[in-house]
């Protein structure tokens, strides 16, 4: 989730130098309810040492308004077909989803 809230503030910025003034948070999708739970409450817990600087970047984002987090099924995330070894079925049903096509191959 820190990765991507990185690259959405950063296309934030892109927007904005090319005078796109955004107001509006953007949308966060992560298919972990376990992760949108320990961002939104501050509670220290034992399990989550390693992550506690990511934890309180994106809990200072989610207080200023910056990001909205939310749920997404994991049948639903498209962008498992780029970092998981998916089923034939699933990642062409994800990769048409994308709009994606297979360059090489003859129609």
């Amino acid at each position: 989730m820190s990765q991507g809230m990185c690259e959405g503030l950063w296309l934030r910025t892109v927007l904005h130098d090319l005078g796109f003034h955004v107001t509006s948070p953007f949308s966060l999708f992560c298919d972990n309810k376990a992760t949108i739970s320990i961002t939104h409450n501050p509670v220290q817990h034992d399990k989550t040492k390693h992550i506690e600087v990511d934890r309180y970047f994106i809990k200072d984002h989610l207080d200023k308004k910056t990001i909205v987090t939310l749920f997404v099924h994991t049948k639903h995330q498209l962008t498992d077909v780029f970092t998981k070894n998916l089923g034939c079925d699933t990642f062409n049903d994800d990769i048409k989803k994308l709009g994606m096509t297979d360059i090489f191959r003859s129609t």
